[in-house]
């Protein structure tokens, strides 16, 4: 185990040099990689008493039971099963003092029912309030693709509908294929309209697009089909009498002499 013994001055940072007439501290790195006090040799001859911790958070008030040799890093992790605020997210003040993760809570003082302060950090709260308005954003637009594409639906029956009545030989009004092309030109500006915000917003709008798309084609070729006259082929049978030859008339004639 690595130790290390030098003057410190706590702070959200690290740790720097301070002024030589302040407590002399000496640190070790634990296996894991965290920086902590280092406990004297007779520390752990006797077994160390529970603290019942008061925090203040905000108009919230909890009281954490915690080992008097705990850190105040394993303290924030305590603290987040409690208010569901992550240890990364989670400054604790006590005496005035931003604390350290590697600082342990007897060696700064703490006490059973001493009272220490928990505040989010601003950078931490910053992000998660982006984050926030983010989804909020996302959530919005999934909201407007999804009433595009209620309406579609809507106009996709009356595509097959009319599909169906002229391959049935039925003729439709012109203005009525033309209204529902129109109706459905509208929900491609309202799509072109709403941003693209993340992947899965992206992904379903042009699905979306893809739908009007093939409803406006398959109206067009409609429309073509619709316009043409359809004659019926009339077949004209013509009966040609037949003649046979006649009988060989003999006139007879009189003979004068």
């Amino acid at each position: 185990m690595m130790k290390r013994r030098f003057q410190f001055n706590a702070t959200r940072n690290g740790v720097q040099a301070s002024d030589p007439n302040e407590e002399e501290v000496e640190w070790e790195m634990r296996p894991g990689g965290m920086l902590v006090q280092k406990r004297s040799d007779n520390s752990q001859l006797i077994a160390p008493p529970n603290l019942r911790i008061r925090v203040a958070y905000g108009a919230a008030r909890y009281q954490i039971s915690a080992n008097s040799q705990s850190t105040f890093g394993e303290l924030k992790k305590l603290l987040a099963v409690e208010t569901g605020l992550e240890p990364g997210e989670q400054r604790l003040i006590f005496r005035g003092k931003d604390r350290e993760n590697g600082e342990y809570l007897d060696t700064c003082g703490v006490k059973d029912r001493s009272k220490v302060i928990l505040i989010e950090d601003p950078e931490s709260k910053e992000r998660r309030l982006i984050e926030m308005r983010r989804n909020a954003k996302i959530q919005a637009i999934h909201r407007l693709i999804d009433d595009v594409s209620a309406e579609v639906d809507r106009l996709a029956e009356q595509v097959c509908i009319i599909e169906k009545s002229i391959a049935n030989g039925n003729k439709v009004a012109e203005l009525q294929i033309t209204t529902l092309i129109e109706m459905l030109m509208r929900q491609a500006v309202k799509l072109d309209s709403i941003p693209a915000e993340g992947d899965a917003c992206a992904g379903k709008k042009d699905s979306e697009g893809k739908r009007v798309q093939k409803c406006v084609e398959t109206l067009d070729v409609l429309k073509e089909s619709n316009g043409k006259e359809r004659v019926e082929a009339v077949v004209v049978t013509t009966k040609w009498e037949t003649f046979e030859s006649s009988p060989a008339v003999l006139t007879q004639w009189e003979l004068f002499d």
